[in-house]
């Protein structure tokens, strides 16, 4: 029997309100990487009209949400400058700006933030969770959603012998800490959902205590978000390369929906689509 997770009421997240008492199925973000290094699809979409059309079809395949990433943040990458990540995702940001679904940014950098608010972009997804200067102060005074992520050191340096007490208690711990931090800036709670990231700073065995506990996450009132697609992490249980992932991501997002998270952001829409629409139909018959 698996544990009960408490349903938060709704996210509010710039043109878009998700109200989790009126949906049957969690909302599917499409992962749009405009970057030359991502660990899955790096160079694929740099191209900005590749990109669009990518956009066009996980939207076609079912995404509610595209998030839109200009830096990989793969293990032992290196960050990228604040005018190189400019570049990279505005003009993308700018095409999809009236899009019929909500766009989200990738980033950590106040700037970046700052530009994607101006523009009206629905979401900030941020892997360092508004740690970095200047970040509460500029999404304070927005509309957008935020997403914010557990990670343990930084990207180039997180999987070089990660290690937890107890992982679950200790990114719980974290994820609150952080959420009371914007709180207090004046950030309200239903912009907010959290995400206990999945690869960052953690090994397999930390990962798997994480997906297998997920409910756990889901205790605060906060949507969570499940980000596991293509990770490494499902390779070494698989044996499979990055490309012959999918079947595996499904899998892994599906657990995570079973318990309880509200946001899958994935590479493969339409295969992951296709399983929440068996899930949710089966709870029509519990």
């Amino acid at each position: 029997m698996l544990k009960s997770s408490i349903t938060p009421v709704a996210w509010r997240c710039g043109r878009f309100l998700f109200d989790w008492a009126q949906r049957r199925s969690p909302l599917v973000m499409g992962i749009l990487n405009v970057t030359p290094d991502s660990f899955s699809d790096g160079g694929q979409y740099a191209n900005r009209d590749k990109a669009l059309r990518h956009a066009e079809q996980l939207i076609a395949e079912g995404a509610e949400m595209i998030d839109v990433g200009g830096e990989s943040s793969r293990p032992g990458s290196e960050p990228l400058s604040l005018q190189e990540e400019l570049d990279r995702v505005m003009p993308i940001l700018e095409a999809l700006k009236d899009a019929p679904v909500a766009i989200s940014v990738d980033t950590y950098k106040a700037k970046v933030m700052q530009a994607a608010i101006d523009l009206g972009i629905d979401c900030i997804n941020d892997i360092w969770a508004f740690r970095q200067p200047h970040a509460i102060d500029v999404v304070s005074n927005s509309s957008c959603g935020l997403i914010l992520m557990h990670m343990q050191k930084d990207p180039q340096t997180m999987q070089f012998d990660p290690s937890y007490q107890d992982v679950m208690a200790e990114v719980n711990g974290f994820l609150m800490e952080r959420c009371v931090a914007l709180e207090d800036e004046g950030v309200a709670r239903d912009r907010m959902a959290i995400d206990p990231g999945f690869g960052f700073g953690k090994t397999l065995e930390h990962n798997m205590t994480m997906l297998g506990g997920f409910h756990s996450f889901c205790q605060h009132g906060f949507p969570v978000l499940a980000g596991i697609s293509r990770k490494s992490s499902l390779g070494q249980i698989t044996g499979r390369d990055i490309e012959h992932r999918v079947t595996a991501s499904v899998a892994a997002a599906l657990m995570a929906v079973e318990r309880g998270a509200k946001i899958v952001r994935v590479h493969d829409v339409a295969p992951t689509m296709d399983a929440i629409k068996i899930w949710s139909a089966a709870q029509e018959y519990l």
